[in-house]
């Protein structure tokens, strides 16, 4: 099968790659653009760092998560009753159609939430003077959206574990439930602040599927290596025009998307302690910015220069290539070691 997975990640990216240049024509024409962003701090003086660096940005088309995801969703929808017509044999842990139900569900709607928050950025901002949709509303949608999600992988797919290597699978009951809708949400959030420099959540979000896809062939889920070999093949030919510097950005509707997808993907696969080792720089630019924010908050001060951690290495002089190219080189050791630990 691993022939089929290379072919389906190959013809993924040719037909992203035809379709990216005309889709950011698109973008530009529709106007949907990254704005102008003034960032205050907790006492609503502004803070420089940011429109220091990303100022100049202003203007580049957003929204190439919404290409991606529909080459995805449309590419297996026309693929996959493919293989089953051509009596390809499929091999599943689970009923494909309720595995199908919680990945789709938790890649189209978390999208449709990203893509309605960039819709209000870039056209609801001079009106409302807020950009895009407020934390505490977002937040609600999220955890509503995980646990539907969640409570899909619990109750339609008798999913309760997860597998601690070297030790075997541990059951944890209704405990999954709080755990999962954590890991959905949180790393939705996470991948979205991880955004912020060009190619950096893009190229990281590539290796560390790379990781998952070989665990899912060793798996052998056949429904998520397709699906991840037709992700990889797009994000592949998006992050050619995303890389510094880039012409077109994911957006929320990507960010949000890839992020809880991607957990989603890994609960599945019972792969929790791989997911948080290659997934680890996701989680330390979402945690800077969070102990950065209760900082602010609590005590009125600031714990790093700027926030998230990428700000502040380009603060401290580091160029934003070096930066994204050093995370890189990171995720891909990560990578290596979270499929050691996965095949454990």
């Amino acid at each position: 099968m691993t022939h089929l997975y290379l072919g389906l990640l190959l013809f993924s990216f040719l037909l992203t790659s035809v379709l990216v240049i005309p889709f950011i024509n698109l973008l530009y024409k529709l106007k949907f653009q990254r704005q102008k962003q003034t960032t205050l701090d907790f006492q609503n003086a502004r803070t420089p760092i940011f429109d220091k660096f990303h100022g100049h940005k202003a203007g580049t088309p957003v929204g190439g998560g919404l290409l991606i995801i529909s080459s995805v969703c449309i590419l297996f929808a026309l693929i996959f009753p493919t293989l089953h017509l051509s009596n390809i044999f499929i091999s599943r842990n689970y009923d494909i159609g309720k595995e199908l139900t919680v990945i789709f569900f938790t890649f189209i709607s978390f999208a449709i939430l990203g893509l309605y928050d960039d819709i209000l950025k870039f056209f609801g901002f001079k009106k409302s003077g807020f950009f895009g949709l407020r934390l505490r509303h977002k937040f609600l949608l999220q955890i509503l959206l995980a646990t539907i999600s969640a409570s899909l992988i619990y109750f339609n797919l008798g999913i309760n574990f997860i597998y601690i290597p070297f030790l075997g699978p541990i059951k944890l009951g209704l405990f999954y439930l709080p755990i999962a809708i954590g890991l959905i949400v949180g790393f939705a959030n996470f991948f979205n602040i991880t955004d912020g420099l060009d190619g950096l959540s893009s190229g990281l979000l590539m290796i560390a599927l790379f990781s998952f896809w070989f665990l899912s062939n060793t798996s052998l889920d056949t429904p998520i290596s397709v699906f991840l070999a037709l992700w990889i093949g797009a994000l592949i030919a998006f992050l050619y025009f995303n890389i510094y510097p880039a012409r077109i950005w994911l957006g929320d509707v990507g960010a949000l998307s890839f992020g809880a997808t991607f957990a989603v993907i890994a609960l599945l696969l019972g792969k929790i302690i791989p997911f948080f080792i290659v997934g680890s720089p996701f989680i330390i630019e979402g945690l800077s910015s969070a102990i950065q924010m209760a900082s602010k908050k609590i005590y009125k001060k600031k714990v790093f220069p700027a926030a998230p951690l990428h700000l502040t290495l380009q603060q401290l002089g580091w160029e934003e290539p070096k930066i994204v190219m050093r995370a890189w080189l990171a995720a891909i050791i990560l990578a290596v070691f979270s499929i050691w630990l996965g095949l454990n």
